[in-house]
Parts: C-alpha cells; structure tokens; sequence
C-alpha cells in the first residue's frame, strides 16, 4: 500500500528523503557525521524500490539553481585566492591531479564503468555536485535509454558507498592519523600558532572570551595632561581611540588637536591589551553613569580593496594613516560561511567580509576605504539569478575536444562558471545582484538535495546489483582515493611549503570540501587556527571538483 503511494504521488517520495534523510544527517557519533546530503541520498535509494520517480525537468532545474548560488557565493574568494592563495592552492590542483590518477587505477584494475568510476570520485572527494555534472555528461554520450540510466544510477550507488567510508577517512585522518605522522601535539601547535598571530587564549567548543578583544574604558586625566589627543592615540600604535571628552560637565568633540586636561574625563575604546596599558598613563579609571549614551556601531564591510588583499590586520593598520584608521577596528571576519580569528596576525583577502566596530563616522570612514557595506536586505534580484542562469545554460552548450575526448561543460559546469562570474561582478559592483545569504543557503541546500533525492529514487532498483557486482571493492577504493591527495597533501603543505600545522590540516580538509573534518579539527585544537587555510582550498575545489565530471566519464570510457 505505502508503496503504491509513493509512485502515485511521487512528491511524497521526494519530500521524505529531504526530511528523514536530514534527520539521519543530523546524528552524530563521535567527530562523524553524515550530513543531509548523503542521508537524503540513502532514504532515497530505499524509497527509490517502490518505483517512485521524479520529473527529470525538476531535477535539471533544482541542480542548475545549486551549483549557481555555489559559484555566486563562492565567486570574490575565488578569483582573490587564484593568485595570492597560491600555496594553499597548490594543494587543490594536488587533489585534483591524485585523485584522478586513483580513480582511473581503479577503472583499469576493476574494470569499472563511466558512471561508477564518477560515483567513485564524487564520493571518495566528498563532493556531491560531481554527481550532477557527471550525470549530464553520461546523458551526452548518446547511449539509449536504458543504458544511460544504468550509468547514472551506477553514479548514485558508487557515491553513497564511497562518500560513507570517504568521509569516515578524511575525518580520522586529520583530526588524529596526520599529527601523529607529523609527530606533533595538535593542541600545543595550535595554541602557540594562535599567539603566533597575535591571539591571547585558545578557545574550546562553546566557549568566548570572558575578556573580549575590544573594550571601551572612561578615565579621568591625570598624567596624559598637556598631551594633544593625537599624540595619546600614537603612543599606543593608534590601537586606542579618545571617543569622547568630558570637561566641567561640557561635552568636546575628541578632535586629535584638542589638548587635555587635568580633571577631564575620556572615553577611550580599543584593543583591551592596547587600553589596560594605556589607563595608568592616562590617569584613573572612573565609574558613573556619564557612559550610558555611549554607542559602538557595527558594519559588516566586504573587502574590495585590491591593496589591502594579503596584509594583516595589523599591517592594515600600519599602513593606513592615522585620519583614516583613527577609531575602527576589525572585530570579526568571515570568509565564505566560516568565522576566521579576527587575530593582529590574519591575513585578510578580498572577498572576506570585515566587521568593523567604532563611532558611527569612524565605522562609515573605515568602510569607505576597504570596500562595500553589505547591507541586511531579504529581497533577491531574480533579473540578475535569471540572467545568471540562463548565461550558464548558454556556456554549458560549449564543447572542446580534448585528446580524442569531448568535454563539454553542461548545464552545471556552465552554471557553475556564471555563478563565478556574476558573483564576482556582484563584489565589484553591490548596487545590482542582490542575493542574500539566507536565500543563497537555501538554493544550494534545497537544490542540491532535490537533485539527490531525484537521481537516488530513479537509481534505487539498480543499487543493490551494483554492490554485489562489486563488493568490498568500492568501499576500499574509496577510502585509497581520499588517503592518496592526502598523504601527498601533508608531504607538499609541510616538507616544500612549510605551511603551519594546524593550517595545513585545515587546507587539507577544505581541498576535500570536508565540513565534518573541519568540524573535528576545530574541536581538537581549540580554537579557529585550521578554519584559515579550510577556507582557501575548500573556494578553489568547490569549484574545481564539479568540473572534473565530466572529464572522468571521458577519461573512463578510453581507460576502461
């Protein structure tokens, strides 16, 4: 009965993987975790047994709307990182390169077919919009029907197996395997690298800072007396700003010319290290109710600023004349959807959204110099995703013919390079293109698994013959594939780039667009210092990977 439902009104089919395959997602035990992705994809390939099927139409529509928002949202980190990021993306074209040779091993030795070889390859590199691209390229091949729907299937069922010991691999490896290789104690390389860069603490899971980077103090003048404002703020590396005076109960304007004097009170503001040395100076630190209509604007700037790319937060400072850095401060940076230290010592990159802190004119200042205020707005410019999608659709109509191979980008790499695109024009130019965050996430969340939950229902009656047909074959390739760029990886990062530790980990985790590995990193180090190489290589390979599939179905059908 429940079957006969579930292929009469196949919605329900869909709507089901979505939902309990995100619940078995959502289940963690130890620093593992299957995500909603691949627990879509599992529910789907049960349910898929009772015939349900859905629209090939809203499949295409679901996977183009994802694999755009992909390369919209991950367009400015891209093209930033392609040049400075170079270490770190050396370490994307070392996944890329490894990966490939292994799969294509395996093609040659278990005499694999095109769509296990890409379902290989999607889930031994835990990149599940390789699913997508792979799948239209096997629809290009001109095979019938029936044959192409076998391969596709055989994509699905090779990707769930492999995903599954993939991402178990990747995990341990990271968090546990590569220090003991390295012979390091993760934690204490993690502590020192983020004193290293200017930090004070560490900080576990759950946990803030108790005293907090930037504070703001009222102190009554006593020593500082005679000192214009200006010359007070440069004594202290213009890490402390005077926001207000208070004189004879009037009110000044904290001009860097105004003289102090004895008796006068000041509202200081900056980096707490930078004001605790600074109060016994100045004078006393005073207690009242005078502070009370004192404010700290906060503005979230998208860093454009092609000079400020590569520098540090302190050598922003530095180099910035005190007029314009007088006053602001960097409280938090985000890169993608990750919270990076906003440490003295973080190198900042275009692309990175900048929180700054300050008086409401030192904040807009500040803004004004490093790039574009990103504005909180819930309306989406359809003209600018519906150009956007159609320009993908046009550029995935390109073809190349590669070695006797023809590659042509489809529907989702074409997608994937307009997202690129448009969301690097969206940096450069902020008044068109609006695509808020939260409807960005919810594209490529719901288009990536109504794509899966599509392919994992039609691929359902093939699953079960391909995981005899091979055995315990794929779960080994898998976990081969995803160690080989690895170990390669943590040769390259460590013994010819001399990356940092707990960096390298981190870019190792991001080549394999591994949010579970990050995740255990972070709980094993204590605190954020892997997040800041994750970031860069997981930009680069988000990218690259989806255009790998269609290269491996032409690459497998020659080697195979």
């Amino acid at each position: 009965m429940l079957w006969q439902l579930l292929a009469a009104q196949p919605e329900i089919a869909l709507f089901a993987s979505l939902a309990i395959g995100y619940l078995i997602g959502s289940v963690k035990i130890g620093p593992i975790q299957l995500g909603g992705v691949c627990g879509t994809l599992i529910v789907a390939l049960i349910l898929g047994q009772s015939g349900a099927r859905i629209s090939p139409d809203l499949k295409n529509i679901a996977f183009a709307l994802f694999i755009f928002a992909l390369g919209f949202t991950g367009g400015p980190q891209f093209f930033a990182n392609i040049g400075r990021g170079w270490r770190y993306g050396i370490l994307s074209i070392v996944e890329m390169v490894v990966v490939i040779g292994l799969v294509l091993g395996a093609v040659a030795m278990f005499k694999l077919d095109q769509g296990t070889a890409a379902g290989l390859l999607a889930g031994a590199a835990t990149e599940s919009a390789v699913v997508g691209t792979a799948s239209e390229a096997i629809g290009r091949l001109g095979l019938s029907a029936a044959d192409t729907a076998r391969l596709q299937a055989n994509i699905v069922t090779a990707y769930s197996v492999s995903y599954l010991f993939g991402l178990v691999t990747i995990v341990l490896f990271t968090s546990q395997f590569a220090p003991l290789l390295l012979r390091v104690n993760l934690r204490e390389e993690s502590e020192r690298l983020w004193r290293k860069l200017g930090g004070d603490g560490a900080l576990a899971e759950g946990q803030s800072l108790a005293a907090p980077p930037l504070v703001g103090r009222e102190v009554k003048v006593i020593g500082a007396a005679g000192q214009t404002i200006g010359e007070l703020e440069a004594r202290y590396g213009h890490n402390i700003s005077v926001q207000r005076v208070t004189r004879s109960r009037s009110v000044i304007r904290a001009q860097p010319a105004v003289v102090l004097k004895p008796g006068d009170r000041i509202l200081i503001g900056g980096r707490r290290e930078a004001v605790v040395q600074a109060i016994p100076a100045i004078g006393e630190e005073v207690f009242g109710a005078d502070v009370a209509d004192a404010y700290a604007d906060k503005l979230d700037v998208m860093l454009t600023h092609r000079g400020v790319h590569g520098l540090t937060v302190a050598q922003v400072r530095e180099r910035a004349s005190p007029a314009d850095a007088r006053g602001v401060f960097i409280s938090a940076v985000t890169r993608l959807d990750s919270t990076i230290p906003a440490l003295p010592g973080t190198e900042l990159h275009r692309g990175d959204v900048l929180t700054l802190v300050g008086a409401r004119e030192d904040v807009a200042r500040g803004a004004a110099k490093l790039g574009y205020v990103v504005r909180a707005t819930q309306k989406t410019d359809f003209v600018f995703l519906g150009l956007g999608v159609l320009v993908g659709i046009a550029l995935g109509r390109l073809s190349a013919r590669m070695g006797g191979i023809d590659v042509t980008l489809g529907t989702g790499g074409g997608c994937l390079l307009a997202g690129l695109l448009f969301g690097w024009i969206r940096s450069r130019y902020p008044l068109i293109g609006s695509l808020p965050s939260a409807a960005a996430q919810i594209l490529k969340d719901f288009g990536l698994c109504t794509f899966i939950a599509a392919v994992g229902l039609s691929a359902g009656a093939d699953a079960v013959r391909l995981i005899r047909e091979y055995g315990v074959a794929l779960p080994v390739a898998g976990v081969v594939i995803t160690l080989g760029p690895a170990l390669v990886s943590l040769f390259v990062g460590r013994f010819l780039l001399k990356l940092e530790v707990p960096m390298l980990l981190g870019a190792i985790a991001g080549q394999q667009c591994s949010t579970p590995a990050i995740s255990a990193l972070v709980g094993v180090t204590g605190n954020s210092t892997p997040v800041i190489g994750y970031t860069i290589t997981y930009a680069l390979s988000n990218v690259l990977l989806p255009l790998m599939g269609p290269l491996i179905v032409g690459l497998a059908g020659k080697f195979g």
